[in-house]
């Protein structure tokens, strides 16, 4: 279903109250006008919402005691909660107030009233009730339940509780915190293969998070919140799907039943919004922006960036910019360059450019105590106050000062006028291109302006970078809402082994599908640790291949160093070559995916719902609808490729392989990228003609 028929379909469904009605505590039958009819029974609440407007049917059975709630579509349960419980955080719906946890225990009474069924439930804190409201649509219902009464005290968190086989594999989020190193070196891929445990995650943090989650049964949920959430996901109770959100009493959500997984994703487009714009110019598709991060991390100098871009240019290594990162300032918040490290930043700048490449700068609006920006800014009330101590600056800690940094509120517009100047000064003095925005724009220990929220300060930021040439980065914070904007999006920081350039991949496929079709990895062949501890030959030409075959390229570690070898020059340069060769396919789909949403890089299932084999792979994906990607992602040179329903034409070996099947230990060596264009497209003859050339590799 697009997202106009979805947003129609759900207005007019609205309006004409389509929806049945079974309450378990009085055998009746209800019916609104123009709908089915259904029979309650004697133990549960039946809520059937009819076919419409190509969405299916579902019924939502609601257990009276124990309270469960279960979605169904065609006979067949596609979410449910948990249902009895031991405890009551395992429950299927949970709050917290004074330090304990309470739960919803049974169902009192039930209304159905001007398209709304509404719920009375006890809890297990006497004193307190929980009502719930669901109203249903096509291919959605909406459900939002609130704690009333005096009975436990004020409520802390509120909680909704899942049983995950219910609803088959679970994707979306963004990127996830695990025991086993997430988001940096970790991403359960489904979700539910792994232990995923989120503290914090809102629109202030630093995680690139949508509180939203679709699974292999076609169902979804969108939790409506601007507060912080806690997520955990087989985190300590195996099978256990857990969202809260803190600082309220209230759990508003909406819960999504299509028929495949991409129609559930259409229908949270159509809610959070879709790209109204790219931000990026084409010419940023075509090559990658260059970092000099994983190379030097802070130990960035003006002689040791020149010899890594001239080196760069030297052996043919495509890219359109090059930004020096973090370590550039001479202190964190004067914003000027280390005269001993960059002693001529202007004639280093003219040098950049004259080997035909735009400038970057790492940026942060976090100033440390001590710089004469601070006194400046803290004089004229340029920074956030603290809430525990609204006379005071709020001063954060963060990994360049310890003593903390005030951070410049966006909401003031004297502080946005005068750090703009800022940056424009750094433009225009040092012929300066674009800006890697690299820290958060708020911190939850600082006091928001009157009438603002963290969710505001989200918009804000988007706002002020919006007026900046990014790079192709964009920002380091989502939350439903930014997808407006149609800002690149990327993954954080990697470590440099297998593991973290496989979750990488997770990471990106999840931040597409969840509304960012402008998506790359961070970065290529990885970050974290290096310089010391760079990736191998092998990861970093992998990497590369995998990147190639993504909507956008960002790339930090040098294959020119000298620790590599010319054949990782050769493969690292071969798969830049192929990324600008398909520039045309790329900017094809970019530009459909303004005003549609659609995810460029997506997981195969997305288009072939029926390859049931698809649903666990992250290390293939289509890239648009045409061209299917399945690069290494293992330190090996064979790998089985699962090969979806249609004609194929098989890159490597010039041949056409008729689908579905599975090509087992299919032999890729370290020149070669396997790839498989989609016979009978409208796009098949621009692959076929940008894939000649590589044929062979």
């Amino acid at each position: 279903m697009s997202h106009a028929s979805a947003r129609i379909a759900r207005a007019a469904i609205a309006g004409l109250g389509a929806a049945l009605l079974a309450t378990a505590l009085v055998p009746t039958t209800v019916a609104a006008a123009g709908t089915a009819r259904t029979t309650t029974g004697g133990a549960v609440v039946t809520l059937t919402e009819p076919a419409a407007a190509g969405a299916p049917a579902y019924t939502v059975t609601i257990r009276k005691d124990p309270v469960q709630i279960t979605t169904s579509r065609g006979g067949r349960t596609v979410l449910a909660t948990t249902g009895r419980s031991a405890s009551p955080a395992t429950a299927p719906l949970t709050f917290t107030a004074g330090g304990s946890t309470y739960a919803a225990s049974r169902v009192t009474g039930a209304e159905w009233a001007a398209g709304t069924l509404t719920l009375t439930m006890a809890t297990t804190s006497p004193g307190d009730l929980i009502t719930l409201r669901l109203t249903p649509h096509a291919g959605q219902y909406d459900m939002a339940w609130t704690v009333t009464g005096t009975g436990a005290g004020p409520v802390d968190t509120v909680a909704q509780n899942f049983d995950l086989s219910s609803a088959g594999y679970w994707y979306g989020q963004g990127l996830t915190s695990t025991p086993q190193g997430g988001p940096i070196h970790d991403q359960p891929w489904p979700l539910n293969a792994g232990d995923v445990d989120n503290t914090a995650m809102g629109p202030s943090s630093h995680d690139r998070n949508n509180p939203f989650w679709y699974t292999s049964s076609a169902s979804g949920l969108w939790v409506d919140t601007n507060d912080d959430m806690n997520v955990q996901i087989n985190h300590e109770h195996s099978g256990l799907g857990s969202f809260t959100v803190t600082r309220t009493d209230r759990f508003a959500s909406t819960v999504f039943v299509e028929s495949t997984p991409r129609a559930v994703y259409e229908d949270y487009v159509a809610i959070a919004g879709t790209p109204q714009t790219v931000d990026d110019p084409d010419a940023a598709f075509a090559t990658p922006t260059w970092n000099s991060w994983a190379e030097f991390n802070t130990d960035v100098t003006q002689a040791s960036f020149l010899d890594y871009v001239r080196k760069l240019r030297a052996n043919g290594i495509p890219g359109h910019a090059v930004q020096i990162d973090d370590g550039w300032n001479s202190n964190y918040g004067d914003y000027t360059f280390d005269p001993v490290r960059f002693p001529d930043p202007k004639a280093m700048s003219a040098q950049v450019h004259q080997l035909g490449y735009d400038l970057g700068l790492w940026m942060t609006m976090w100033i440390n105590k001590g710089t004469k920006n601070f006194d400046y800014a803290k004089q004229h009330g340029y920074f956030f106050r603290s809430k525990a101590d609204p006379d005071q600056v709020c001063l954060v800690p963060w990994w360049n000062g310890e003593q903390g940094a005030g951070i410049v509120d966006l909401a003031n517009p004297q502080a946005r006028a005068w750090f703009s100047g800022i940056m424009h000064h750094l433009m225009d003095t040092y012929d300066v291109q674009g800006f890697k925005f690299d820290t958060r724009f708020y911190d939850p220990s600082c006091a928001p302006d009157a009438g603002y929220s963290t969710r505001d300060y989200l918009e804000l930021a988007h706002e002020y970078a919006d007026d900046f040439d990014m790079e192709g980065l964009g920002l380091t914070a989502a939350w439903t809402g930014t997808q407006k904007y149609g800002f690149a999006m990327r993954d954080n920081d990697k470590g440099t082994d297998w593991h973290s350039f496989q979750a990488s991949l997770s990471q990106v496929l999840s931040l597409s599908t969840i509304g960012y079709p402008f998506v790359e990895t961070d970065m290529i062949g990885g970050s974290s640790g290096a310089p010391e501890d760079p990736p191998s030959k092998q990861v970093l030409i992998r990497w590369a291949q995998a990147a190639a075959l993504m909507p956008l390229e960002y790339a930090s570690t040098s294959p020119v160093n000298p620790r590599y070898d010319q054949q990782t020059i050769d493969a690292y340069r071969d798969a830049m070559l192929l990324h600008e060769q398909l520039t045309p396919y790329i900017l094809r789909q970019v530009h459909a995916a303004v005003h549609t949403g659609d995810p460029i890089m997506r997981p195969v299932f997305f288009d072939f719902p029926a390859d049931r084999a698809s649903y666990t792979l992250a290390n293939e994906w289509m890239l648009g609808g045409s061209l299917l990607a399945a690069p290494v992602d293992t330190d090996t040179t064979a790998r089985d490729i699962d090969i979806p329903a249609g004609r194929w034409y098989d890159v490597l070996h010039h041949r056409t392989v008729h689908g579905p099947t599975t090509l087992r230990s299919y032999g890729a060596d370290l020149s070669q990228i396997p790839m498989f264009v989609r016979l009978g497209t409208r796009d098949t003859g621009m692959l076929m003609s940008a894939l000649h050339g590589n044929a062979g590799r």
